[in-house]
């Protein structure tokens, strides 16, 4: 078995599904060092192994292994070969969570959060950092979320939540993130969630440069009325979405910021181009409104015909670089036990769920009357009922009915963990599920 062995000063990381590699820079620039990274898409991982072979030249280190595939394929890696790394970290599929699908959860079958949580029992890292969408964070998921908490606790960690926005750590686009942070207990009381950064970067301060490059006279007045954050820039899927700035509301998002969003263009406008026309971003805009701008944030996406479709897409889907390095940071603080010890993550998160909590201590069938009482009576039946529902979606509930009484059991976590009977294995064998992934 290997041992990913670390020093006092040398913090080593292990991605899973790392895109092209926005948080694997926003990691390297808080100083883990990436010893594997797994990635599905060729062209993603083509990004990577250029961008790692040029970090790890100029830093005269080894190269990190790129691994391409499934990751929860036992042929690509295996969690136990990695036992003694610092830090699991990874942007698992964010279909099942987004509020602009159907919120499917467990039953999605790229759902791969559990599984996630599963992998870091297995390799049992100093710790652990998963980021997903917003989604995840809504009453919806309640139970989910309380279920992977429980599992960490299974495993020896403190583990939490916080929904972040990319516009406080200086990238110009709202972005939010799900962000869950799980450390072993010898750690956590010295982690503490990022701050939020005081400068604020607009659409105009960042791209002006860039809209001004080929000498267009209207550059100064479009970034005037940019003057404020981008929303959410969509990466799409290979099944779904190209080359444009994401759905209809977006755009006309976009439109009143004074971007075309329909389509990336291949080059900013030139000197001939009337003063009031409407541009498209090229590829190296939105890769800075995604965050990689300024020294140490340089990333090669690759060139060639054809393949600004492809670019777009790892750059839409990544996250960004700078609040990967702001809670890259905190988490290495934590790792060297830097500070004083604050004792508190973990320890009352507003992402958990009483409901799910009562239901898995419960040995046998409760009533609605013992769920409410359990409760202390914070919470109406109307509203046990309404999360016992969402439960539903992710869990196997047994209910019995006594006449006009309803009882309930909390049975299994429908949640891809690994399971060799699920129907994610067959999803993959016939390749429907690969090109749907995002």
């Amino acid at each position: 078995m290997k041992e990913a062995k670390r020093t006092d000063s040398e913090l080593t990381a292990v991605e899973i599904c790392a895109g092209a590699g926005g948080q694997s820079l926003g990691l390297h620039l808080a100083g883990f060092r990436h010893t594997l990274a797994v990635e599905l898409d060729r062209d993603a991982a083509a990004t990577l192994e250029r961008n790692f072979s040029r970090i790890a030249s100029a830093a005269g280190q080894s190269q990190p292994v790129i691994a391409v595939g499934d990751v929860a394929d036992e042929s690509v890696w295996k969690p136990e070969d990695h036992r003694g790394v610092s830090l699991l970290a990874g942007g698992v599929p964010c279909p099942p969570f987004s509020i602009a699908g159907k919120q499917l959860g467990s039953s999605d079958e790229r759902d791969l959060f559990a599984w996630a949580v599963e992998a870091a029992g297995r390799m049992q890292p100093d710790a652990v950092l998963l980021e997903n969408v917003r989604g995840l964070s809504m009453p919806r998921f309640a139970g989910y979320r309380q279920a992977v908490l429980d599992r960490f606790a299974e495993f020896g960690y403190r583990a939490d939540w916080r929904l972040l926005e990319a516009k406080d750590f200086g990238v110009p686009q709202l972005r939010p993130r799900f962000i869950l942070v799980a450390l072993r207990a010898e750690f956590a009381p010295y982690f503490a969630w990022p701050e939020p950064t005081p400068a604020v970067q607009t659409v105009g301060s960042a791209l002006y440069e860039l809209m001004a490059a080929n000498g267009w006279s209207g550059a100064e007045a479009w970034a005037r009325n940019a003057h404020r954050v981008a929303p959410t820039i969509v990466g799409g899927s290979k099944k779904h979405g190209g080359p444009d700035l994401g759905p209809t509301r977006a755009k006309r998002e976009w439109r009143s910021i004074g971007v075309d969003g329909l389509g990336i263009a291949d080059a900013a406008p030139g000197f001939d181009v009337p003063a009031g026309f409407i541009p498209k971003l090229t590829n190296e805009m939105v890769a800075r409104i995604q965050g990689w701008s300024g020294p140490g944030y340089e990333w090669d996406f690759g060139h060639g015909k054809g393949r600004k479709t492809a670019i777009y897409r790892q750059i839409g889907n990544a996250f960004p670089p700078p609040v990967a390095r702001a809670i890259g940071f905190a988490i290495a603080s934590a790792l060297r036990k830097e500070g004083h010890p604050v004792g508190e993550h973990g320890a009352n998160s507003q992402y958990r769920d009483e409901v799910y909590r009562v239901l898995r201590e419960q040995i046998g069938f409760i009533s609605l009357a013992g769920l409410r009482k359990a409760l202390g009576g914070s919470l109406t039946d109307d509203e046990i009922e309404r999360r016992i529902a969402f439960i539903r979606r992710d869990f196997e509930v047994e209910e019995r009915r006594r006449g006009a009484n309803v009882n309930y059991r909390l049975g299994q976590w429908r949640a891809f963990r690994g399971q060799a009977e699920h129907v994610r294995h067959a999803a993959f064998e016939t390749d429907r599920l690969r090109s749907r992934i995002s």
